[in-house]
């Protein structure tokens, strides 16, 4: 068996994409003290499913992500912010593919089809027609 060359041992190359570090919305605000009761804030750093969002996304350092994931689990318990949110699916329905069952073309012999399996007489007989006159 022939051992390929690893890639973890490879020297790492350069990224030639350069990215800007955010700053972080606790030093904009020039914030020193994370309170779990300052739900505007604390929702500043969580998802539309009440995720915690991480690091990366929010720029803070990790003393900072720290007291704000401590921060959010005290006012999850104290009943400030939701543990989840449901998020509704607006999303359409995609449309059947060639295998799969769509809608049926043919309503009407089906609705005539379920009658008859109900036992349900739908002709009319000579006999019937009279009596039907008859009785008007």
């Amino acid at each position: 068996m022939t051992s390929k060359k690893n890639k973890a041992r490879a020297p790492k190359e350069t990224n030639p994409k350069k990215f800007k570090k955010k700053t972080s919305v606790l030093v904009t605000d020039k914030i020193e003290y994370v309170d779990y009761k300052d739900v505007n804030l604390l929702t500043r750093f969580v998802s539309d499913r009440s995720k915690i969002r991480n690091r990366r996304v929010t720029g803070n350092s990790v003393q900072q992500q720290r007291d704000i994931a401590n921060a959010i689990k005290n006012s999850r318990e104290m009943a400030l912010l939701p543990y989840t949110k449901r998020v509704s699916n607006t999303r359409p329905g995609r449309p059947p593919r060639d295998g799969e069952r769509g809608p049926r073309r043919d309503a009407a012999p089906a609705a005539d089809e379920a009658v008859e399996t109900l036992g349900v007489d739908t002709e009319v007989d000579a006999d019937d027609a009279d009596m039907i006159d008859a009785e008007a």
